[in-house]
């Protein structure tokens, strides 16, 4: 016991020499990507670091197993580069008929928020513009390097296998993180470097208010970090035909196949 209190107090030690800080929260496990070492989290004010809201944290392997999607947990979280990852946690909860104000993503059969941006070319785009059309929708912003080029790389082999009836019946949808850099003109640079056919995929921006009310009402969390990156949750949703949400999917990880298989049987 003597050696693991003195291996935990030169652990501090070295923390606090390197500037490293630590904030504590509580929120409810929202999903587990064992592949990626990730969780989401709907968790209520970080007070100094985030408002309530949905947000993926890295987690070691070792805690990871001990969690369970549903439980609700008091953490300790830990800044590490431009990351944010969870060191120990303690479950307080089922989670179940939790109530309070953190907003949770948005779920399957739930009707998609509706949304008025601006899409690559300057023109206005509602969700109800795209009624009776599946819409495959996700959040990124251009200057990411983690995973939305995955996103859009997904998603570019999803437009490119649909049959042209199904294409059709279609639409693609990417809402920027990040609407005071990614600008109109940005967002169709980017798109045009990676020969995406627009004509059914818009990427969107708006103003920093309009933006932050769609992150909201998805439950999609994002925060700025050091050096113009954002920490920001991971999630794709698959929009039916008439409005409600076939299905959502979390992390990088969702392949092209499985995206496409489900928009087609949707169709």
């Amino acid at each position: 016991m003597r050696r693991s209190s003195a291996l935990w107090l030169s652990l501090i030690a070295v923390l606090t020499a390197c500037g490293s800080e630590t904030w504590q929260g509580t929120g409810i496990v929202n999903q587990i990507y064992a592949d990626d070492s990730q969780v989401a989290i709907a968790h209520d004010d970080i007070e100094g670091l985030m408002p309530a809201m949905t947000m993926n944290f890295y987690i070691g392997s070792e805690l990871l197993s001990e969690l369970a999607v549903g439980q609700e947990i008091r953490f300790t979280l830990l800044k590490r580069g431009n990351s944010y990852e969870i060191t120990e946690f303690s479950v307080i909860g089922a989670g179940a008929g939790r109530s309070g104000t953190t907003p949770t993503l948005a779920l399957a059969d739930d009707p998609a928020p509706p949304f008025h941006l601006t899409d690559q070319s300057g023109a206005s785009l509602t969700l109800a513009d795209l009624r009776g059309k599946a819409v495959l929708l996700d959040f990124i912003f251009t200057n990411c390097g983690g995973p939305c080029p995955i996103l859009t790389g997904v998603k570019a082999e999803v437009q490119r296998a649909l049959a042209p009836p199904l294409a059709a019946r279609s639409h693609f949808v990417s809402i920027t993180l990040d609407p005071v850099r990614d600008t109109p003109e940005v967002l169709r640079a980017y798109a045009q470097e990676r020969r995406l056919d627009l004509s059914n995929w818009s990427f969107l921006t708006g103003t920093p208010e309009l933006i932050d009310a769609t992150l909201k009402a998805y439950g999609v969390g994002a925060v700025p970090v050091d050096g113009g990156d954002i920490q920001h949750t991971v999630a794709t949703f698959l929009i039916a035909p008439d409005g409600q949400i076939a299905r959502r999917y979390l992390g990088s990880g969702t392949q092209a196949r499985e995206l496409q298989a489900d928009l087609e049987a949707l169709l």
